[in-house]
């Protein structure tokens, strides 16, 4: 009986170190895209302004600063608008000579 325990244990163990191994991959190799934050401190505004400006939920305009979630391209346009800035500066570059 305890050996039986002490297996379904191991196996729990496996999994959530398994589950956490895949976590912290993910994290680690997280991608980019945007620079909305970037521009964002640059030019002196923060999520909730840009939210304000946008009419749109502020949970949403933090996960694009955060690159969790990334906008359409047509809000792209609607936030280079409001910030006064040629769109592609929300960009991450994908020309490694800049």
């Amino acid at each position: 009986m305890n050996t039986i325990k002490h297996n379904i244990m191991l196996k729990k163990f496996i999994h959530s170190a398994y589950i956490c191994s895949v976590s912290i991959n993910c994290i680690m190799e997280k991608q980019v895209y945007n620079r909305i934050k970037a521009v964002l401190a640059e030019k002196g505004k923060t999520n909730n302004w840009l939210a304000d400006q946008l009419e749109m939920n502020r949970t949403t305009i933090s996960k694009w600063c955060r690159n969790d979630m990334q906008p359409r391209i047509e809000t792209l346009f609607q936030i280079a608008k409001v910030l006064e800035i040629d769109v592609r500066l929300l960009l991450i570059s994908t020309d490694s000579k800049t």
